[in-house]
């Protein structure tokens, strides 16, 4: 309800408990402020909601106008019950609402931070950035994704303040999630609009986490937003065509590398490095056939098996069903070893191949 409506609304029909209504202060006491309703009648705020409310009705004269929120239809003296605090954050989710509608950034004094990410108020109302929705230049690319050193980050921006814009609100619960990243969100998308899926962009390493790097590029030359950056992300399965434990043992924060898009997405990029090198297992069945017996180093046990080395970038998996149970397969087997294998199947396509131990003669 815009206030314009709530101005209107004590001429359009009876009040209900929660309506807000428009009133005209014509009586001040020490503990209670009546209001002229015009139509509706009078109304008082009293009691406890004039104590919670009293650092804003003592500035109040009388002829001044407020929004009161209706708590009660009629008391013994006849009056209509008031709460003034409870209009107030009535109103404010209100102006929330509209806010969020219509994409409006907001100034935000950050108050505190945790492992999630920043705690701030607006008009009034608790409300939280999750650190997903913090910009690129401000999201926390710690390695490991340690949560002390992310708070450490976080903890940065604490009494900052930042342009955000409404990412979620529920009034019934008392949710308000804000967002840094919506307000770049149409920008990257008009810029995407340059590339396709197969460009090759080159630019700086800027972030390692565990799940992969962020890679920091710019646009093109000729386009109008010349000299702005884009930031994508190359996932770890992306790095390499070799099984990557730490995306710091491919990259380094700072390095300059080319990559290739593989996917556009609303304002998110998605990066390979693997796709401009060449796939190791192509032409592996000329190689390698079933059957063979070959020598490998175990470098690593999953519930699946264990994982064995064959050249660099080639790696195929003993299946667990070879050794029954986890603890037989690592009696037999030790990481950092070699020993013989078999060629059960091969799968180019996939990336895939299966071995199993080579019979002793």
């Amino acid at each position: 309800m815009s206030k314009d409506l709530l101005e209107n609304n004590n001429a359009l029909k009876p009040p209900k408990i929660g309506d807000i209504v428009h009133g005209r202060v014509i009586g001040k006491e020490k503990a209670a402020l009546f209001l002229d309703l015009d139509a509706i009648g009078a109304g008082i705020i009293f009691g406890k909601e004039f104590y919670d409310a009293k650092n804003i009705l003592k500035d109040l004269k009388i002829g001044d106008t407020v929004f009161a929120k209706v708590t009660d239809l009629e008391n013994e003296q006849g009056y209509l019950e008031l709460s003034i605090n409870q209009a107030g954050k009535e109103l404010s989710w209100e102006e929330l609402f509209q806010k969020k509608q219509n994409r409006e950034l907001i100034k935000v004094k950050i108050l505190s931070a945790n492992k999630g990410g920043l705690l701030a108020e607006v008009s009034g109302i608790p409300a939280f950035l999750p650190v997903s929705q913090l910009s690129g230049a401000n999201y926390p690319k710690v390695e490991g994704g340690d949560s002390a050193k992310i708070l450490k980050e976080l903890q940065k921006f604490v009494g900052q303040e930042m342009e955000l814009q409404i990412f979620d609100l529920d009034q019934k619960s008392e949710k308000l999630i804000l967002s840094e990243k919506l307000k770049e969100a149409d920008k990257i998308r008009d810029f995407l609009k340059n590339y396709k899926v197969g460009d090759e962009v080159q630019g700086e390493i800027t972030g390692i986490v565990d799940f992969g790097v962020f890679m920091k590029f710019p646009l093109y030359e000729n386009t109008a937003a010349k000299g702005i950056e884009l930031e994508g992300l190359v996932h770890i399965s992306e790095l390499d065509w070799q099984l990557i434990e730490n995306p710091a043992d491919i990259v380094k924060l700072g390095q300059q590398v080319k990559a290739k898009i593989i996917d556009i997405s609303g304002d998110k990029v998605s990066l390979s490095l693997k796709a401009l090198k060449e796939d190791p297992w192509k032409d592996i069945e000329k190689k390698y056939k079933k059957g063979d017996v070959v020598k490998g180093e175990v470098t690593k046990f999953n519930p699946f098996g264990a994982f064995v080395q064959l050249e660099p970038q080639i790696q195929g998996l003993c299946h667990i069903s070879e050794f029954g149970l986890k603890t037989k397969m690592e009696e037999v087997l030790k990481i950092g070893k070699k020993y013989d294998f078999q060629v059960v199947s091969i799968e180019p396509s996939e990336h895939r191949m299966s071995l199993k131990l080579a019979a002793k003669e």
